[in-house]
């Protein structure tokens, strides 16, 4: 049997079975098969180390439909794209030299294992459960973004385009295509709102920097959802030389699935991180959601504990009752399932089926709709969705800077106001584990607008 290592932390075979759990056959990468005891599931390692999850439930299915959603609705001459997208991903994989060299980089230059933190003082303040953070904000490049970005241009790379398209809201998953672009020296275009840029300045500036073209988008409401529709345009016309680098859990399959075992690292290091840290599992975990990548890959992990509960929050812009937000699952007669850039799920519409406007004070969040597999977890009842007001984000922000020294992104904020009405809700012995997605850096010119 392999060595088994979690993310450079050595462990041996027993300790690993104690973190996985039978329901995540992580594939082999010295052999390319599922590798699975009787009783319990090993994960799977590279020689450099690391692991690298595959696909590991049974969603989506062979069509890429999570139950009622996902799946294809794209035009004809996307589907030998997507289909070549789908063997080239499984065929990498089953590589362990793709895997080693994901794994790598992914300990080498992303910065992982990203670190749990205790949050003492927040937790004394308020005075229930201990609340821990995923400190994704640690990652290189500020955001959990990169991970993703990474495994996809890799994939782009091994692919042999050498062009590659993005779209992005808060920046940061604009920010995270252009590094890896540089990284591997693929010519890298993203586009991007111009409401967005102008609210996301330091991050069109880093992207720059780092040598990748932004093309703002003017059209509609000059927001993520138009950012997606050009990118997409952009890669129908040059195909056959261009990577379509899509940021979160929604889009065509397969891309919902790649995106989220390239982002379940979170998940699987957290569970790893609060077994050893408090010797079990956390009672909830709270993650942020727009497209929902971030907390598709902390959920991923615990989705067959049933006693860890899932909470995905929302952007609740100005409140429910104004309309102007992006809680696609808080009012179901605006939100109901439907088509939007390639996917089925629920999606902010009005009578006749045209997209609605949505609001957030973060670019992140700012979306009519949300990626599939979260719209089948509800629907499972195996995660629970929620809102924060931009209000209740502001304060949550404040907050955790002021009681932890930590300046989280506008959008992770979302989740931490969630924590703060949560955990004195709790008992004391209570663990509440919040995925700290990115850090603030980039929000700070909207907070000193909004706080003004």
């Amino acid at each position: 049997m392999l060595p088994a290592v979690s993310k450079g932390i050595p462990l041996d075979a027993k300790t690993v079975r104690r973190f996985a759990r039978s329901w995540l056959p992580l594939r082999r990468c010295d052999t390319g098969v599922l590798w699975k005891p009787v009783e319990q599931t090993e994960v799977s390692v590279t020689q450099s180390g690391g692991y690298i999850p595959t696909h590991t439930t049974n969603v989506p299915d062979e069509r890429g439909y999570y139950g009622d959603f996902g799946g294809r609705y794209v035009p004809e001459t996307l589907i030998p794209a997507l289909d070549e997208l789908l063997i080239a991903y499984r065929e990498a994989m089953a590589d362990p030299t793709f895997q080693r060299r994901l794994a790598d980089l992914q300990k080498n230059y992303t910065g992982r294992p990203t670190p749990i933190s205790y949050a003492e003082r927040l937790s004394d303040y308020l005075g229930g459960a201990r609340v821990y953070l995923k400190r994704e904000d640690l990652a290189h490049t500020g955001a959990h973004k990169i991970n993703n970005a990474l495994g996809q241009a890799l994939l782009a790379q091994r692919m042999g385009k050498h062009r590659v398209v993005a779209e992005t809201g808060a920046g940061q998953h604009g920010v995270a295509s252009a590094t890896v672009s540089a990284l591997l020296g693929l010519e890298c275009h993203v586009y991007m709102g111009s409401v967005d840029m102008a609210r996301q300045e330091p991050n069109v500036f880093r992207m720059k920097l780092l040598g990748a073209e932004v093309i703002p988008v003017e059209s509609g409401s000059k927001t993520l959802k138009d950012a997606i529709n050009e990118a997409i345009r952009d890669w129908v016309t040059n195909v056959n030389t261009t990577f379509y680098l899509l940021g979160s859990a929604l889009g065509p399959h397969p891309y919902p699935m790649m995106v989220r075992d390239f982002q379940s690292v979170i998940g699987i290091e957290a569970r790893g991180q609060m077994l050893e840290r408090t010797g079990r599992l956390p009672d909830v975990c709270i993650a942020c959601v727009g497209g929902g990548s971030n907390a598709i890959g902390l959920f991923h992990a615990f989705r067959e504990d049933e006693q860890v509960e899932l909470i995905g929050v929302e952007a609740g812009g100005h409140g429910i009752a104004a309309g102007e937000h992006a809680a696609r699952f808080a009012d179901l007669s605006i939100s109901r399932p439907g088509v939007l850039h390639g996917t089925r799920s629920f999606v902010m519409q009005n009578a006749d089926g045209q997209i609605m406007n949505t609001h957030s004070i973060s670019a992140g969040l700012d979306y009519a709709s949300v990626g599939p597999e979260h719209a089948y977890l509800r629907q499972q009842e195996r995660a629970y969705y929620t809102y924060a007001t931009d209000e209740e984000a502001l304060a949550a922000l404040q907050t955790l800077s002021r009681m932890e020294g930590i300046i989280p992104a506008l959008e992770s904020a979302h989740a931490v106001a969630e924590a703060i009405k949560r955990a004195p809700t709790l008992p004391k012995d209570a663990i509440l584990l919040v995925n700290l997605s990115g850090r603030g850096d980039k929000d700070l010119n909207t907070v000193i607008g909004a706080l003004a």
